[in-house]
C-alpha cells in the first residue's frame, strides 16, 4: 500500500516527539508514586526516504484493522491490596492480530508480584491470535487485579498503534 508522502512525515514526527517526550520526562518505574501511563514504540520511526510498498512501512496491508503492525511497549497501573502496582506489556501486532505478548511484573509487594507472575505466564494464551479491539482479559491465572493493569497498558497501545 503506498501512503502519502505528508502522511508518512507526519507518522515520522509523531513517533519522534513520543521519543523525545519520554526522554525528557526521566521518570522510572521504579518511583513508585507515578499512576500514569507511558507508552513507547519499541522501534525506530520509519523512514521517509524508503519506498511506500516495502515491507517497512508499519500499516502495509493492514488499514482494515485499524492498528499498524509492529512492537509496542506501555505500562499500566492498579489498585490492589498491597498498594498501586504497575505492570509493563511489550506486544506485537502481525496482520492486525497480536503475534507475541510478554508481561513484566513491576510490583514491589510480594503478594502483588507473585499474582503478576502468574498472570504474565498465562496471559498469552488468552490473547495472542486476537486483534486488540477483541481483547477483555478480566482473570488470568488466578489473577483478577493484574488484568486492569494490563487492559490499561493495551489502551495506551491502542493509541499508538492507530492509523
Amino acid at each position: 500500500m503506498n501512503l502519502p508522502a505528508h502522511k508518512k512525515m507526519l507518522s515520522a514526527a509523531a513517533a519522534a516527539s513520543v521519543l523525545l517526550m519520554t526522554a525528557a520526562c526521566g521518570s522510572s518505574a521504579s518511583d513508585g508514586d507515578s499512576a500514569s501511563t507511558s507508552s513507547t514504540p519499541s522501534s525506530p520511526a520509519p523512514s521517509t526516504d524508503a519506498p511506500a510498498d516495502t515491507a517497512e512501512t508499519p500499516d502495509a496491508g493492514n488499514e482494515e484493522a485499524g492498528y499498524a503492525d509492529g512492537n509496542y511497549e506501555a505500562e499500566g497501573t492498579y489498585v490492589n491490596p498491597g498498594g498501586q502496582s504497575t505492570v509493563k506489556v511489550d506486544l506485537t501486532l502481525s496482520g492486525g492480530k497480536i503475534s507475541d505478548v510478554t508481561v513484566t511484573p513491576e510490583a514491589t509487594d510480594p503478594k502483588s508480584k507473585q499474582f503478576q507472575t502468574k498472570f504474565a505466564g498465562g496471559v498469552a494464551k488468552e490473547v495472542v491470535g486476537k486483534s486488540l479491539d477483541d481483547l477483555d482479559v478480566q482473570k488470568v491465572a488466578g489473577s483478577s487485579l493484574t488484568s486492569k493493569g494490563f487492559n490499561e497498558a493495551i489502551e495506551s497501545i491502542k493509541g499508538e498503534a492507530g492509523v
